[in-house]
């Protein structure tokens, strides 16, 4: 799963309950986001710089902040209400992080001390002076008696949180410290450093017990797993780490970031790690696998189109990069790799019984496939030019093709024989579908029309000013839905084909349609690189779902409706965990 952010991501922490992951960024926001899905909750507003750290108050009923602003905000979780303002430092805040009962903060700061403040009164109680360059990350120990604190100066110290009394001064690091923790059992701390190195240091007596090496550039961030079995460090490498905390022996090297990784964190379960990176996104992985939660790559060259298989086990997709692969939809991994287009893949889609695939290209004919083996099953010829679109009909048994040659045609299925050819665009056409009882056929052309077939008769449905990119059915056959690159998405009543509602809203064109399996709702997707999913009764906007960094050119929704899938020029295909939604006017659901 990612989290795209609108900025760079500086600081991520997990909920106590692994629900909530918060997040701090460079454009001086904290976002709150549910961990299972990557729908952002909330946006905290108020620092007026960078947010550099983050953290949940060990009931999660509070979120903490630290800024280039100086300041240390305190934020109501389940509001994101401005709770409190402490003051005091002279300089940038780096670090921030509660005591073990919620009582008290820590806050490290460029101005080289470690305050101490009371969480529910803001007071500050101690001031902590040691540190001979600035302190970029504090922690209290599990008892909260001791506070840890790296620095710049290379050095870790640790202080006697009741008296502010310096405990000891544990050196090694030949660079500025980056990041400190304690071990559960409060016995050992880890930190991280600018000379890529991972250290483990005995607490009681000080003793440097492990070097862990690998890293290729500044380790940012670290992290112990609760059961403190497992270590996790980010790195200006771009790379996630983890390492077994007993031998240090490396176990995983998660990469995926295209950016420095500023911050990571296990959930308190210590089944997935969270982290967050320059690149503006939060991945979240599986721990014990390394895999990431729902990233599907693998083509090399933009995305076009994607589709679910019918029991929603697999996911396919298309690609300029010439192929089609299958994926396993709760893990993300690459089932097969279809090859034999000869140029790139512009549609995809299941037969209703998921036993085939049929995939349209730039070079003509379309290929029926066998998802099981990966065996090219049939070659359908007839087009002169570039298929643009296809669609199995709800029994399985014919097939449409829409193509740039202005004609949309209709296969059987079985034999791969050309059944018809229907004439009526004036230029080329985008998509076609059939009906849900297979008595129709709808298209969109470029000719800015939508056309509804019904044998050999034709009815045209004028509205929109610009080419019409998508078109589908709803599942009752009652609806038509329409995108174009006028920017907007229109409903039609099939029968009558009267303009029922114009859904206005992309900023860019609209490149692609679908409805949910109860007809409810409607996605799209935009040049804007955005999702949007609409309440059909009403038209209204439901949710904004941004994560890709190039224009979406397929969506659809997955067959109980519970999850969307997205394909994009940016060559991913992302999965988005939907859910239900009840529309409510006071709150825009939005996940950049």
């Amino acid at each position: 799963m990612t989290l795209n952010v609108r900025s760079a991501v500086m600081a991520v922490a997990v909920s106590p309950s692994g629900k909530q992951i918060v997040s701090g960024s460079s454009d001086k926001s904290v976002q709150v986001w549910d961990a299972s899905t990557g729908n952002e909750l909330k946006v905290s507003k108020g620092h007026t710089d960078l947010v550099r750290s983050v953290a949940f108050s060990p009931d999660g009923k509070h979120i903490i902040s630290g800024s280039n602003d100086r300041s240390v905000q305190v934020w109501l979780a389940s509001t994101g209400d401005e709770f409190n303002v402490l003051k005091g430092h002279t300089d940038s805040v780096i670090s921030v992080a509660f005591s073990p009962d919620g009582k008290e903060i820590v806050s490290g700061s460029n101005d080289r001390s470690v305050r101490v403040w009371g969480a529910s009164t803001g007071d500050e109680l101690k001031v902590l002076e040691g540190h001979t360059n600035l302190v970029r990350s504090v922690a209290f120990s599990p008892d909260g008696k001791q506070i840890v604190s790296g620095s710049y100066d290379k050095s870790v110290q640790i202080w006697d949180a009741s008296t502010g009394d310096e405990l000891k001064v544990l050196k090694g690091h030949t660079d500025p410290v980056t990041s400190v923790e304690f071990l559960q059992d409060g016995k050992q701390i880890v930190s991280g450093s600018d000379n890529k190195s991972v250290r483990v240091w005995n607490v009681s007596t000080g003793d440097e017990l492990k070097v862990l090496k690998g890293h290729t550039s500044s380790v940012t961030s670290v992290a112990f797993s609760p059961d403190g079995k497992q270590i996790v460090s980010g790195s200006d490498d771009k790379s996630v780490w983890v390492w077994d905390a007993s031998t240090g022996d490396e176990l995983k090297v998660l990469k995926g970031h295209r950016d420095m990784v500023r911050s990571v964190a296990f959930s308190p379960d210590g089944k997935q790690i969270v982290s967050g990176s320059n690149d503006r996104s939060v991945w979240v992985w599986h721990a014990s696998t390394g895999d990431e939660l729902n990233m599907l790559k693998g083509h090399t060259c933009m995305v076009t189109s994607v589709a679910f298989s019918p029991d929603g086990k697999q996911i396919v997709s298309g690609s300029d990069d010439k192929s089609v692969q299958v994926w396993d939809a709760l893990t993300g991994d690459e089932l097969k790799v279809l090859k034999g287009h000869t140029y790139p893949v512009t549609s995809v889609a299941f037969s209703p019984d998921g036993k085939q695939i049929v995939s349209g290209s730039n070079d003509k004919p379309l290929r029926v496939w066998d998802p099981s083996t990966g065996d090219k099953l049939k070659v359908l010829k007839g087009h002169t030019h570039m298929v643009t679109s296809v669609a199995f009909s709800q029994d399985g048994k014919q097939i449409v093709s829409g193509s740039s040659d202005k004609s949309v045609q209709v296969w059987d299925a079985s034999t791969g024989n050309e059944l018809k050819v229907l004439k009526g665009h004036t230029h080329m056409v985008r998509l076609v579908t059939f009906s849900p009882d297979g008595e129709q056929i709808v298209s969109g052309s470029d000719d800015k029309s939508v056309q509804v077939w019904t044998g050999d008769k034709l009815k045209v449905l004028k509205g929109h000013t610009h080419m019409v990119k998508s078109v589908t059915y709803s599942p009752d056959g009652i609806q038509i839905v329409s995108g174009s690159y006028d920017k907007s998405v229109h409903i039609w009543d099939a029968s009558t084909g009267d303009e029922l509602k114009v859904l206005k809203g992309h900023t860019d064109p609209v490149t692609s349609v679908a409805f949910s399996p109860d007809g409810k709702q409607i996605v799209s997707g935009s040049y804007n690189t955005s999702v949007w999913v609409w309440d059909v009764p009403t038209g209204n906007e439901l949710k904004i779902l941004k994560g890709h960094t190039a224009l979406v050119r397929s969506v659809a929704f997955s067959p109980d409706g519970k999850q969307i899938v997205s394909g994009s020029n940016d060559k991913s295909v992302q999965v988005w965990d939907f859910g239900s939604v009840h529309p409510r006017d006071d709150i825009r659901f939005q996940s950049p």
